[in-house]
C-alpha cells in the first residue's frame, strides 16, 4: 500500500515537473516571436488544462497577433459557455475591436459592465481586465458604476491610477485623496503618489488643483488629515508660514505633541529659511510646558540665531544664553545648551578659556558615556582651535577607546587624522584616513575618502609637500573662523603654484569662504575657473553644483543655473550631486518633481 502510495506521488512529481518545463518553452517561444510554435505548445498545455485562464488568454493574444481572429473568436465563445467569466466578455469585444468592428466590440464591452447588475464585485475582474487592454474609459465606468451599486466598494486608487495615465491630474488628485478619507493608513503612500505631479512652485497647475480640493474637504468635514496634507504640500512648496499654519490649526485641535512643529522647524533650518525657523521655535518655547522640549527650542534659537548673526549680535545672543542658565541652571538637564555655548564662547567670542572650563565642569556629572563623548568632542575641538593638538588627541583617543565600533568613534577617529593632518603628519593621516573610508557613518566616510585623496594625490605631486602644507594651514585657519587669513594663504598657493594638483582644491576651498564672506562674485570667478581650466579634476562636479547654487540662491540667475545642473547630469551622472541636480533642474524647467 504505501510502496503504491509512494508510485502515485513520484507520477504527479513527475507530471508537475513535465508540466511546468513545457510552460517554460511555451513562454521562450512567445517572448521570441516565434508565436506559431508558441500556439502549438500553449494548446498542448489548455489541453491538459481547460480551466487555466493564463493559457487560454495566452493563445488567443498569439491567434490575434497572427490574425487568426476567427479562431479567438470560436474559442471565447466555447469558454464563456462553459463558466460564467465577465472579464472574457471584454476579451471577446477587444477581438472585435482589432477588426475595427467598434459594434460588435461595444456591445461585448457593455455586455461585461452589465454584469455588475448581478454581482457588483465581477468589477474586481472587468476593471481590470478592461485596464490591461488599455481600454480606460470602459474601466472608469466599470469602477464608477460598482461604487455606484455597493457603495462598501473602494476603486479610487485604481481610477486616480488611470486618471494619471489620461493626464487628467484633478480628477486623479480626487480619487486619492477619495480613498484616503476611506483608508487613512494609506496617506503616506497617497503623498508618495501625488508627488510625482507636483512641483516646488505654487503656481503650477497640478498644485493648485491639489490645493483647491483639500481646501474644499477642510470645508467639508472637520478632518485633521487634510490640514496634514495641506502642511505637507506647503512644505513641499516651501512655503514653511503656510505650513506652520496648518500645523497649529492641528496643534490646537489635539493639544498632544508638539513633534510634528519641531519637525517642521528642523526641515525650514535644514532650507536655510531662518526666519521661518525662528518663528517656529519661538512659538514651541512659548507653548511647551515640557521642560525639555522648551529647552530644545531655545537649543535651535540660539543656534539659528548664532548661524545668520553678524559680530555686532554676539554679545545679545551670549546674554540669551546666560539667562537660559540662570533659570535651568548648569545641569546635565542643559548639557547640549552648554555644549553649545562653549562652541559660541571659543569660535564667535574667541574666549577659548571659559569655553574649556565649562565644559571640563560638565564632564564630572554623572551622565552616558556617549553624552560625556558629545563633551570631549567639543573640548577637542577647541584644542584644536588653540592649535594644542597633542591635548585635542588625548580626548579623541578617549572616546575611541570608550566606545569602539559607534559612530561617534569613527567621527572621533576621523578628527584624530584631521589633527594630524593639520600638525603636517600627513603619513599617519593618510593610514587612519584608509580605514574610516568604509566607516558605517556615510558622512564620516565620505569625508574621510576627500581628505585621502586630497593628500594622496599631493604627497605624490610633491615630495616636500610645500603646497599641501599652505592648503592643512588655510584650512585650519578656515577651522579657527579666520577666513580672511585662510583666503590670503589660499592665494599664495594659487600664485607659487600654478601648475599642481592642489590649484582646484584651493579654487574650491576659497569659493567655498567667499561665499562665507557673502563676497559672491568672487566665490562666482573661482567656480568659473575650475570648470574651464580644470575639466579633469575630480572637483568639477563640485564646481559645477556649488556654482549653480549660487546662481538660484545668490545672484538671482536660474537660467545660467539650469544649464550647469544639465552639464552636471549629462557629464558627470555618477555624482553624489547628481540626484539633487536632476531635482533642481526639474524645479527650473517646471516639470512636476519625484
Amino acid at each position: 500500500m504505501m510502496f503504491k502510495r509512494f508510485l502515485i506521488l513520484i507520477c504527479i512529481t513527475f507530471s508537475y515537473a513535465l508540466n511546468a518545463q513545457e510552460d517554460l518553452v511555451a513562454r521562450e517561444y512567445f517572448n521570441s516571436g516565434e508565436f506559431e510554435k508558441a500556439l502549438s505548445s500553449y494548446k498542448k498545455l489548455y489541453s491538459k488544462n481547460t480551466k487555466n485562464n493564463n493559457y487560454l488568454l495566452k493563445i488567443v493574444k498569439i491567434e490575434q497577433q497572427l490574425e487568426l481572429f476567427k479562431d479567438a473568436e470560436v474559442r471565447l465563445l466555447e469558454a464563456i459557455q462553459k463558466r460564467a467569466a465577465p472579464d472574457l466578455l471584454v476579451e471577446l469585444g477587444y477581438n472585435y475591436q482589432l477588426q475595427k468592428d467598434t459594434i460588435n466590440a461595444n456591445n461585448y464591452y457593455n455586455q461585461a459592465i452589465t454584469t455588475l447588475d448581478d454581482n457588483a464585485n465581477n468589477a474586481y475582474r472587468v476593471g481590470r481586465t478592461f485596464e490591461n487592454l488599455s481600454l480606460l474609459d470602459q474601466a472608469i465606468t466599470t469602477y464608477n458604476k460598482a461604487m455606484e451599486l455597493k457603495p462598501i466598494l473602494n476603486f479610487s486608487m485604481q481610477l486616480a491610477r488611470i486618471y494619471g495615465e489620461q493626464g487628467e491630474i484633478e480628477k486623479m488628485f480626487s480619487s486619492y485623496i477619495d480613498f484616503a478619507e476611506a483608508n487613512p493608513n494609506y496617506i503616506d503612500s497617497i503623498k508618495r503618489y501625488v508627488s510625482d505631479f507636483i512641483s516646488e512652485d505654487n503656481t503650477n497647475e497640478n498644485n493648485i488643483f491639489l490645493r483647491k480640493i483639500l481646501l474644499k474637504k477642510i470645508q467639508q468635514s472637520p478632518n485633521l488629515m487634510w490640514n496634514e496634507m495641506l502642511s505637507w504640500l506647503f512644505i513641499q512648496q516651501k512655503e514653511f508660514n503656510k505650513a506652520f499654519a496648518q500645523e497649529k490649526a492641528i496643534y490646537k485641535r489635539e493639544l498632544e505633541s508638539l513633534d510634528r512643529i519641531i519637525e517642521l522647524g528642523l526641515i525650514a533650518e535644514n532650507q536655510k529659511q531662518y526666519e521661518e525657523a525662528l518663528s517656529i521655535f519661538n512659538f514651541i518655547i512659548e507653548t511647551t510646558q515640557d521642560i525639555d522640549t522648551k529647552l530644545t527650542g531655545h537649543l535651535k534659537v540660539l543656534q539659528i540665531k548664532t548661524k545668520i548673526g553678524l559680530p555686532e549680535t554676539y554679545q545679545d545672543i551670549k546674554t540669551d544664553y546666560v539667562s537660559i542658565f540662570e533659570t535651568y541652571g548648569k545641569t546635565p538637564q542643559t548639557l547640549d545648551l552648554q555644549v553649545n555655548y562653549a562652541h559660541f564662547l571659543a569660535f564667535y567670542l574667541d574666549n577659548s578659556t571659559e569655553a574649556i572650563a565649562l565644559l571640563k565642569d560638565t564632564l564630572t556629572y554623572n551622565i552616558p558615556e556617549r553624552e560625556l563623548a558629545i563633551v570631549k568632542l567639543e573640548l577637542g575641538d577647541i584644542l584644536v582651535l588653540e592649535e594644542k593638538f597633542n591635548q585635542a588627541l588625548i580626548y579623541y583617543t578617549q572616546i575611541e577607546r570608550n566606545l569602539k565600533n559607534s559612530t561617534l568613534a569613527q567621527e572621533a577617529r576621523f578628527r584624530v587624522a584631521k589633527t594630524s593632518y593639520y600638525k603636517g603628519d600627513f603619513k599617519w593621516a593618510e593610514s587612519q584616513l584608509k580605514i574610516l573610508k568604509s566607516s558605517t557613518s556615510q558622512l564620516t566616510a565620505n569625508d574621510a575618502l576627500d581628505l585621502k585623496l586630497l593628500i594622496s594625490d599631493n604627497r605624490a605631486e610633491d615630495s616636500l609637500q610645500r603646497a599641501l602644507k599652505k592648503y592643512a594651514k588655510a584650512d585650519l585657519l578656515a577651522f579657527q573662523n579666520k577666513n580672511n587669513d585662510a583666503i590670503k594663504i589660499l592665494d599664495q598657493i594659487l600664485e607659487d603654484h600654478k601648475t599642481e594638483v592642489i590649484i582646484p582644491q584651493a579654487l574650491l576651498k576659497q569659493a567655498l569662504l567667499f561665499e562665507k564672506l557673502q563676497d559672491f562674485e568672487k566665490a562666482k570667478n573661482n567656480y568659473q575657473r575650475i570648470i574651464k581650466d580644470f575639466k579633469d579634476s575630480i572637483l568639477m562636479d563640485n564646481a559645477l553644483y556649488n556654482l549653480a547654487e549660487l546662481f538660484v540662491n545668490q545672484l538671482a540667475q536660474p537660467e545660467e543655473a539650469k544649464k550647469l545642473y544639465e552639464t552636471l547630469l549629462f557629464n558627470h551622472s555618477d555624482s553624489i550631486f547628481a540626484v539633487e541636480a536632476r531635482k533642481k533642474f526639474r524645479a527650473l524647467r517646471g516639470d512636476a518633481l519625484n
